[in-house]
C-alpha cells in the first residue's frame, strides 16, 4: 500500500499504529481476544480468519455440484440473498463474467415488484436454477423471493441452500427435495462470509478457480502487516474526523466497491461512531472536497486507468489522504476480500466498536413488521399525511423535522430548506426504493453530484431494501452526520407472494417507512419524497429537477 498523507493525519496514523504494535494488536486479533474491541462476543464471530483453509477441502465437491449444473444445461442461476449473502456473488459475476458452458448469474436482492418482474422476463425457468442464500435461513426478502420462484420454477432439483446447519431453511430443502444443501460456518458473519460457501459455491458454478481465489488469500493472511496498517490508519483518520472514506476503484473491478461499501459501513457504524463509505461518487475537483475525506484507490495494475491515476494524484499534492493499492489482476479478489475484512476489524478495534454486530439493523425490520402486522389486520397500511405535493411528487416527513423545515410554498423551497442542512462534515444519504435499473439510477446519479458539485459534501446512493442491509446500519447507528433524502415510488403493477397475503409492494411499502421511521424516531435529518403515479423515471428526473432548482 502507497500512503500519501498530510502531516497531521500522518502523525494520527503512525501514533495508531504505534499503539497497536505497542499492544500487541495483530496478535490479539488472531488470537480472538475480545478486549481488543469491546470486550463482547467478538469472540465468537472470528471464524472467517481461517476461511482459506478451512473451506479448502470442500471445493471438490462444489465443483461436482457445478459440473452436475452445467451438464443439466442450465443458462440461468438467480442468487436470491441480501447483504453479505449476495455481494461477493455480486462482484464475482461482474468481474469474471460466467466461464464456457457455465450459467449468467443474476442476485436478486429486492422487494420492488418490478425488480422481481424484469427478472422473470430475463430468464427461462426450465433452464434457471436458485441458489437461496441465508445464514439464518429467515432473512424475508430471500423468503419471498424464494416462494415466488419456486412457485415459478416448481422443481425442487432447481433449488440450492446455502445456509448454517439448523437453520428453517436447511429443513425446507431437505423435506422438499432440493438439490444441494451447503452449510455455512455458525462463527462467520454474513458481510464476513465471501470466502465460505456463500462465495465460493456461486464461485465454482460460474467456473471460477476457486483453488486460486482461496490460495491468494492464503498468501495475504501470512502476511497481514499492509492488511492491519490499511486498518489502523482508516480507523485512525476517522477518528481525527476524516471519516469519508471515497472508494476510487479501476473500472474492471468497480463492482467490488458495493460490498466494501457493506462491510464497511455495517461493521464500523455504531455507538455513534463510523467510517461512510461513499462509493460511486462522480469525480470533481480538489477544492470541493471538504477536509472530512480519505481517498482509497483500489488500483488495477493490469489495466489501470490514466484519467484515475491523474485525479488521485491532484487529489495528493492538494492535501487530500490518498491510500493507493495495487492490485495485479482480478484474479486477486480472494486476497482483496481477506485483506478488507482484516482492514476492517483492525478500524473497528480503532474506533473502539464491536464490528461483528449490526445492532440498529434490527431497528428497522422491528418497525417494518409492525406494518405488516397492522396491514395483515386492516388490509392496508397506516395512511401517512403528505406535507406537501406537486404534480405526481408528495414529500413526507415527522413533525419533529417539518418544524425544523418550516412552511415551502414548493417542492424545490422544500429540498433547499433541506439540503440546507447539510454542514460541515456532513454527507448526503440518497435512498431509493425503486428498481435498480440504469433508467432510475441515471437521474439519482445526477442528483447526489449536483449535491456534491453544489455543497462539497460527501455523498451516498442506496437502492433498497439492499442498502438496510449495508449503510443501513450507519445510518441509524452511527454519527449523526446524514441528511436523508428517501425516495419512493407507487407501483403500476404489484406482484403477489405466494402464500402471503401480503404483496411485494406491501413489503416494499413496510420497509421504507419502517427504515424512515426509526430514522425519525433517532433525531435524523430525514425527509421523503414519493412519485405518486406516472412513470417513475419521469418522477426521479423530475425530483432531479427540483433539486436542481433548490440548489440555484
Amino acid at each position: 500500500m502507497e500512503t500519501k498523507l498530510p502531516d497531521a493525519e500522518a502523525a494520527a496514523a503512525e501514533a495508531a499504529l504505534e499503539t497497536w504494535t505497542n499492544g500487541d494488536g495483530t496478535r490479539r486479533l488472531l488470537s480472538g481476544d475480545a478486549a481488543l474491541w469491546t470486550g463482547s462476543d467478538e469472540a465468537r464471530w472470528l471464524g472467517w480468519l481461517q476461511a482459506p483453509e478451512t473451506w479448502t477441502s470442500e471445493l471438490a465437491h462444489y465443483r461436482t455440484l457445478a459440473d452436475g449444473i452445467r451438464e443439466d444445461g442450465v443458462r440461468h442461476a438467480l442468487l436470491l440473498g441480501m447483504g453479505g449473502s449476495s455481494l461477493c456473488v455480486e462482484v464475482l459475476a461482474r468481474t469474471f463474467g460466467s466461464g464456457p458452458g457455465c450459467p449468467v448469474f443474476e442476485v436478486v436482492d429486492s422487494t420492488v415488484p418490478a425488480q422481481i418482474r424484469a427478472v422473470d422476463a430475463r430468464i427461462d425457468p426450465q433452464r434457471t436454477i436458485c441458489f437461496v442464500s441465508s445464514k439464518s435461513g429467515s432473512t424475508i426478502e430471500t423468503d419471498v423471493a424464494r416462494r415466488h420462484f419456486f412457485e415459478r420454477i416448481g422443481d425442487p432439483q432447481r433449488f440450492i441452500a446455502i445456509t448454517d446447519p439448523g437453520s428453517g431453511l436447511e429443513k425446507r430443502a431437505t423435506e422438499e427435495g432440493w438439490r444441494a444443501v451447503a452449510h455455512g460456518e455458525p462463527e462467520i458473519g454474513g458481510r464476513f462470509s465471501a470466502l465460505s460457501p456463500f462465495g465460493l459455491l456461486p464461485a465454482a458454478v460460474l467456473g471460477i478457480d476457486v483453488e486460486d481465489l482461496l490460495g491468494r488469500a492464503r498468501r495475504l493472511a501470512g502476511e497481514l502487516d499492509p492488511a492491519v496498517e490499511l486498518g489502523v490508519t482508516l480507523g485512525a483518520l476517522a477518528a481525527a474526523g476524516r471519516d469519508k472514506l471515497t472508494l476510487v476503484i479501476s473500472p474492471g473491478l468497480a463492482s467490488l466497491g458495493a460490498w466494501l461499501e457493506q462491510l464497511i459501513a455495517e461493521s464500523t457504524g455504531k455507538n455513534g461512531h463510523g467510517i461512510v463509505p461513499v462509493d460511486g461518487e462522480g469525480p470533481a475537483a480538489a477544492e470541493r472536497y471538504g477536509q472530512d475525506r480519505v481517498f482509497a484507490y483500489v488500483r488495477l495494475a493490469s489495466a489501470p486507468d490514466p484519467d484515475q491515476d491523474r485525479a488521485l494524484e491532484e487529489l495528493a499534492a492538494a492535501g487530500q489522504p490518498v491510500l493507493r493499492i495495487d492490485v495485479e489482476s482480478p484474479a486477486e479478489l480472494g486476497a482483496e476480500f481477506y485483506r478488507w475484512q482484516i482492514a476492517t476489524a483492525a478500524a473497528g478495534a480503532v474506533l473502539g466498536v464491536n464490528p461483528f454486530d449490526q445492532p440498529d439493523v434490527e431497528a428497522a425490520k422491528v418497525a417494518a413488521r409492525g406494518l405488516v402486522t397492522a396491514y395483515e389486520e386492516s388490509g392496508e397500511l397506516p395512511e401517512s399525511a403528505a406535507r406537501l405535493s406537486s404534480g405526481a411528487l408528495s414529500a413526507y416527513t415527522d413533525d419533529t423535522n417539518a418544524a425544523a423545515l418550516g412552511p415551502a410554498a414548493d417542492l424545490p423551497s422544500l429540498l433547499a430548506a433541506h439540503l440546507g442542512r447539510i454542514g460541515a462534515g456532513d454527507y448526503l444519504a440518497l435512498n431509493a426504493f425503486v428498481e435498480r435499473c440504469d433508467a432510475h439510477a441515471a437521474p439519482l446519479e445526477a442528483l447526489r453530484n449536483r449535491v456534491h458539485n453544489a455543497t462539497g459534501a460527501a455523498t451516498t446512493l442506496g437502492f433498497g431494501p439492499r442498502f438496510l442491509h449495508s449503510t443501513g446500519q450507519l445510518h441509524k447507528g452511527g454519527p449523526n452526520s446524514a441528511v436523508v433524502l428517501e425516495v419512493t415510488a407507487h407501483d403500476s403493477e404489484d406482484l403477489p407472494i405466494p402464500g402471503q397475503r401480503m404483496s411485494f409492494g406491501v413489503l416494499k411499502d413496510a420497509q421504507s417507512r419502517g427504515d424512515f421511521d426509526v430514522l425519525c424516531e433517532r433525531g435524523r435529518r430525514a425527509l421523503r419524497v414519493h412519485v405518486a403515479e406516472g412513470d417513475v423515471s419521469q418522477g426521479l428526473e423530475a425530483l432531479a429537477a427540483a433539486v436542481d432548482s433548490a440548489l440555484s
